[in-house]
Order: C-alpha cells, then sequence, then structure tokens
C-alpha cells in the first residue's frame, strides 16, 4: 500500500511553508514597513552582504527577475545601497545602508520570534535533530550534488569532492547547533 498524500514529507512541507508564510505575510509589513518579499531580499542581503543581484537570487530563492526587482525597491527605499562591481564592469554590488542596517535588525529579531513560534513545540534536541536533517535533505536536493549514506556528508558531484562536516565516531551529536 502506498502512502496517502497527507502523509508525505513534500505535502507536509507545503503545507507548514502555506501555514507560516500566511502569517509572515502579515506581520513583515507591521513589524518592518516592507513586503514580505522585500523583506526576504534584505536579510539575505545583511545576512550575506556584500552581494550580486545573482547571488541574492541564489541565497533568497529567487528567479533574477524577481531579486533585481527587489533589490532595485530596497534601493529605492535608501535601504540599499547598489554599487559597481569591482571585477565586473556589468555587474553590481548589494550592501545595506545605515537605515537598511536598522531594518535589517528588526526584521531579524522578527524571524527568530517567528522561529520560536513556529519551532516552540520542539524541545532543544528535537529542533537540533531537525535543523541537521534538513541540511541533509537541502544538500541532497541541490542540482548536481548527491548525499553520502553517511549524516552531514554530501558530494559535489560536479567536482566529485566529498564534504563531511559531521562531528567524528564518539561525538555527543550529529546535530550542528543553529
Amino acid at each position: 500500500m502506498s502512502t496517502p498524500l497527507d502523509r508525505t514529507l513534500t505535502y507536509r512541507l507545503h503545507q507548514l511553508h502555506k501555514l507560516t508564510d500566511a502569517d509572515s505575510q502579515a506581520v513583515y509589513p507591521e513589524r518592518t514597513g516592507l513586503s514580505m518579499s522585500d523583506g526576504r531580499c534584505l536579510t539575505t542581503i545583511g545576512t550575506f552582504e556584500p552581494l550580486s543581484v545573482k547571488e541574492l537570487a541564489e541565497k533568497a530563492n529567487l528567479n533574477k527577475g524577481q531579486a533585481s526587482r527587489g533589490a532595485q525597491a530596497l534601493v529605492d527605499q535608501g535601504l540599499v545601497l547598489k554599487a559597481d562591481h569591482p571585477g565586473d564592469g556589468r555587474g553590481v554590488v548589494l550592501t545595506l545602508t545605515p537605515a537598511g542596517s536598522e531594518v535589517f535588525k528588526s526584521a531579524m529579531d522578527m524571524v527568530h520570534q517567528r522561529n520560536e513560534q513556529i519551532f516552540g513545540c520542539l524541545s532543544a534536541k528535537e529542533q537540533a535533530a531537525l535543523s541537521a536533517m534538513m541540511d541533509r535533505l537541502i544538500a541532497h536536493a541541490r542540482p548536481g550534488v548527491t548525499t553520502d549514506s553517511r549524516p552531514g556528508v554530501a558530494t559535489d558531484s560536479r567536482l566529485g569532492v566529498a564534504n563531511d562536516d559531521s562531528p567524528g565516531p564518539g561525538s555527543a551529536s550529529n546535530a550542528r547547533p543553529r
């Protein structure tokens, strides 16, 4: 017998995503003055700056057009600075302005509170285990990357390189703290 749809991982992940996004859609403008989409762009830029529009798209899980529009909206609001890329005459580098840094702090506080609300029903040990499993699933789902049967080991098939960031044998935990 096959697994019923409502018990599949993909169905349940999508359901959790929709439930949490519905709340976030209302909270982002309230707490930051930004749409959720612009807020995600801002938090991604603030976390990984400096970065290009292409990198913003990759890190924020957006297509390049969405990333470009989001970055420009943040530039227009004075929250992000767009400068010429020193190594690429056609490219730009995105960084936060001082005003953007303030909104970033507020947005990250909100992100941490939202995560506590969503995952607060799990113990710290369960949260660490879930985090480690999510890292492994994400690595496994990335194009060109396959996971080894060992926890925390991903092989980039494009390079033929293993990336073993799991704790060694006898360690107290395979979960990395987040």
